[in-house]
């Protein structure tokens, strides 16, 4: 890649990076209310990502005898109770993760 080639790759990197983020303030400003399709999205996307992070993460994950299934479940389950417990998302999520770390390196242990 020729040194041009690099510069230009960096400036629509900025330019798109710069989009993505002042885009959304522009369109959508603070004195005006958004469209009901945006407010819509705005509750449905966030538990639809998590929800297909989910399916993603289980989707190797073997629930038969002698699997890694019940270490995930568990995790899963540590996750849900936490966060109905604190409704706090990034807690839920880092001890889901520290949970299912716990088991598979000191009680399910391959």
């Amino acid at each position: 890649m020729t040194t041009l080639e690099q510069m230009i790759t960096i400036a629509a990197v900025i330019l798109g990076t710069a989009a993505t983020r002042f885009l959304p303030f522009i369109l959508f400003p603070a004195r005006r209310t958004p469209p009901r399709l945006v407010t819509y999205l705005g509750q449905v996307l966030p538990p639809a990502v998590f929800g297909l992070l989910v399916v993603y993460c289980l989707k190797d994950v073997s629930f038969s005898p002698g699997g890694n299934g019940l270490p995930a479940l568990i995790a899963i389950a540590a996750t849900v109770l936490l966060h109905l417990w604190k409704r706090n998302i990034l807690l839920s999520i880092a001890a889901g993760t520290a949970v299912y770390m716990l088991l598979i390196r000191t009680v399910f242990i391959a």
